[in-house]
């Protein structure tokens, strides 16, 4: 669980890893070297009535990927933050550009390399299909996996919390 553990309630920014959290894991890369990965629509509408409520929404990814960059501009996600090393550090300086704080923030993840950031969030969510280390240690896990409702699982459930 987080160490300021907050309720769904005070979360500003909901931030998101994007393989095995927006995707099912896989990627496709092609003879040409080509990647191509595969979104959820309905994933992709929660993203929207997020942001339509004021909430901020980015991406903290450890991969690089054109495909998230075209997805992501085409949801209006403004903070796409990808080839990061240091998850912590990139969530650090997303709070300060939008003056909130870690534990004003949420974080989706799936994998190992995700659990600093799980613990330096005020709420942490795994998805269904996150390794059971990730699972232990945050407050939410969903019932829908990546790339499979996952996220909108996410998004619908902190508008329901926002809305009080």
């Amino acid at each position: 669980m987080s160490s300021d553990n907050v309720s769904l309630e005070q979360v500003r920014v909901v931030a998101f890893d994007v393989d095995g959290v927006f995707t099912d894991g896989r990627f496709y890369l092609s003879n040409d070297g080509i990647e191509s990965k595969s979104f959820n629509t309905q994933d992709g509408f929660g993203v929207r009535q997020l942001i339509n409520a004021g909430i901020e929404v980015a991406v903290i990814s450890g991969r690089q990927s054109t495909a998230v960059e075209h997805r992501m501009a085409e949801l209006g996600v403004r903070h796409v933050i990808q080839g990061c090393r240091d998850k912590v550090a990139a969530l650090d300086d997303l709070c300060a550009s939008l003056q909130v704080t870690a534990a004003q923030c949420a974080y989706v993840g799936d994998d190992i390399p995700d659990l600093p950031l799980l613990k330096a969030v005020g709420y942490s969510i795994a998805v269904a299909n996150a390794v059971p280390e990730i699972k232990e240690q945050c407050d939410y896990t969903t019932s829908a996996r990546g790339g499979f409702g996952a996220v909108r699982e996410i998004c619908e459930l902190i508008l329901k919390a926002s809305a009080g």
